[in-house]
């Protein structure tokens, strides 16, 4: 009784065991290629799977669907015989469609695609090294579109290909640095000069500003001087000439006509607004003040 006992234990152990066998699990962006006795035969995807037991079927890969990256370094020499070094990043990843040939027709495809980047080195001594610099993106796409047919057929995706990096020669890096930096000195003197010559040119307009108030100034006051002396020799005459006439009367006399021919002055300029007197003895007032700026201008 026992010794049946012990056999059924042993019986549901061992059965428990190849069941437990049979079963494997594959991750998320991942697939398992299954072979039974060497030959493909199933691709299986994320979960939980069966397979037959003592080896019949295999799991013969868990391939990745995740995005991957190569770095890559070409050294090659530009048009202007200048040695360059590039590091070349490519994205890429397996189509989910095409499984089975990113497994069986290509067993390292870092290496197959640094082969096809490699291209670049045909590329390059077509261009001078500040060609490079300005169309690096455009050879990028280039390479792209020429490696992504030819690793189509291998059963994968290029997704992005990009020049991360164009490193010179160490001497012509330094004399491209040497360049820059006298450019850079360039730009700040003439910078300088430029703020310098408005810095005079202002100065320059505000003295001749100052000299042109200056010499108004002085055309206003012999202006002033003249009309002085003009009514002077009026007076001189009109006294010579015995009119009769006291000298404040001819004084109030050339003093008004003096006041129309200002009058008619502003009217031929344009101005057609006069601010006058708002009562009679206005006239009187302005009478007495021009009368008596006229006295402290004679008496200079």
């Amino acid at each position: 009784m026992q010794a049946a006992f012990l056999f059924l234990l042993i019986l549901f152990l061992i059965i428990l065991g190849i069941l437990i066998s049979m079963l494997y699990v594959v991750r998320q962006q991942s697939v398992a290629i299954v072979e039974r006795f060497g030959r493909y035969q199933k691709i299986a995807t994320s979960g939980i799977h069966m397979r037959l037991p003592f080896g019949i079927d295999k799991i013969a890969a868990r391939i990745q669907l995740r995005l991957l990256q190569s770095e890559i370094v070409v050294e090659t020499k530009t048009k202007d015989n200048v040695f360059v070094m590039m590091n070349v990043a490519t994205q890429y990843r397996v189509n989910e469609q095409n499984v089975t040939d990113a497994y069986y027709k290509l067993m390292r495809p870092e290496a197959q695609i640094k082969s096809y980047i490699d291209a670049l080195r045909s590329s390059v001594p077509k261009l001078t090294l500040d060609e490079l610099f300005e169309k690096k993106d455009e050879i990028a796409l280039e390479v792209q579109h020429q490696v992504a047919e030819e690793m189509t057929a291998y059963g994968y995706i290029i997704v992005k290909t990009l020049i991360t990096k164009v490193e010179p020669d160490a001497e012509v890096k330094q004399s491209m640095n040497e360049i820059n930096a006298a450019q850079r000195k360039r730009v700040a003197a003439q910078e300088l000069a430029e703020a310098d010559k408005i810095k005079i040119v202002t100065d320059a307009e505000a003295e001749a500003e100052a000299e042109k108030d200056r010499l108004h100034g002085v055309g206003i006051a012999q202006q002033r001087k003249a009309i002085v002396d003009g009514l002077a020799e009026s007076i001189a005459e009109l006294k010579e000439a015995n009119v009769g006439m006291s000298e404040e009367q001819i004084m109030s006399i050339l003093l008004t006509n003096q006041y129309l021919d200002t009058l008619n002055t502003f009217a031929d300029k344009g101005n057609q607004t006069l601010f006058l007197p708002n009562n009679p003895n206005g006239v009187d007032d302005i009478h007495t003040q021009i009368l008596s700026s006229l006295k402290v201008d004679n008496k200079k």
